[in-house]
């Protein structure tokens, strides 16, 4: 595997296209979240599958799935972002997170449990955080089960886990992501097996578009809101998300939704999850320059183009 294009410098996010010896591609990413430095907080999100078997709506990482990567390509991604920063292969950095999420659902792929052990051994740093989000598959409990295992191992304290179920309507999630999947009792249930007291909660993740539906009543049915939280982030302007007529109901700039605060009246913990707006424009949202390239759409509304490397 070797990265043959690069977006164009910017201090924000940077997005590496790879292809392997058989031309299949992915793209995985660096970032940070200003206002802090690289020395505060370094976020890499790497690519898990060729393609994705899902198609979420709103996602371009779907369709034209090729397959899994190994663990060594994924571990590629990973290195490659290190050794340009820190070739000693100690990360300097006071919160450094793995976001096994940018391309491909990661429950479909053993690989990534893997190098969730080969990690540790592999780099030192000051605070590692791995980070997974899933839709929560059906037919992957084995998955599920080894990532409990390695969690309580190995990452007891920082493991970020998130199920991305952005409807509380059965058959608006089931068109959103349409894939058969976890009821919320069985979220529920490997979710209170998977916190530890003190640790961090589990998130529920709704990308909020201007129809979501999201109820709080029946959120507290199933989930404890000492052991799980609720994120709400926008809805990128992917290619997909506009072909399927997905507006995102917040901006950078919205005011207080109503349905933020009764989900905290319920008592749940809400966080707003805004990436930084440049992102947009630099494409960093989830498979973009694999959809342009690929079907040689071009990226017109992202000011930062590719580059050879």
């Amino acid at each position: 595997m070797k990265v043959i294009q690069r977006t164009q410098k910017n201090d924000i996010a940077t997005v590496y296209v790879a292809e392997t010896e058989n031309k299949r591609m992915i793209e995985f990413v660096e970032s940070i979240q200003p206002p802090y430095s690289i020395k505060e907080k370094w976020i890499l999100l790497v690519s898990l599958l060729f393609g994705c078997p899902v198609k979420c709506k709103f996602c371009d990482a779907g369709g034209d799935y090729k397959g899994k990567l190994t663990a060594e390509q994924i571990m590629f991604q990973i290195d490659y972002m290190v050794k340009k920063r820190f070739p000693s292969n100690y990360i300097d950095v006071d919160k450094f997170k793995i976001q096994f999420a940018r391309m491909g659902e990661p429950t479909f792929n053993k690989a990534v449990l893997e190098v969730l052990e080969e990690i540790p051994q592999k780099y030192k740093f000051k605070n590692f955080i791995p980070s997974l989000s899933t839709i929560a598959p059906c037919g992957v409990d084995d998955f599920f089960f080894s990532l409990l295992e390695i969690k309580d191992r190995l990452y007891r304290e920082n493991f970020q886990l998130q199920f991305s179920i952005h409807s509380t309507n059965e058959k608006q999630r089931d068109n959103l992501t349409p894939i058969k999947k976890w009821d919320f009792q069985k979220i529920a249930d490997y979710g209170n097996q998977f916190y530890n007291h003190g640790n961090r909660k589990i998130t529920l993740n709704f990308a909020l578009a201007k129809d979501s539906i999201v109820d709080p009543e029946t959120l507290i049915r199933f989930f404890d809101p000492q052991k799980f939280l609720i994120k709400i982030t926008p809805v990128n302007p992917t290619f997909n998300a506009k072909a399927n007529n997905i507006e995102s109901l917040i901006h950078a700039d919205f005011e207080e939704l109503e349905i933020i605060h009764d989900l905290r009246e319920t008592g749940f913990e809400v966080i707003l999850s805004f990436g930084e707006l440049e992102e947009n424009r630099i494409g960093s949202n989830c498979g973009q320059y694999i959809h342009s390239l690929k079907n040689k759409v071009p990226l017109n509304a992202y000011t930062y183009a590719l580059e050879e490397v």
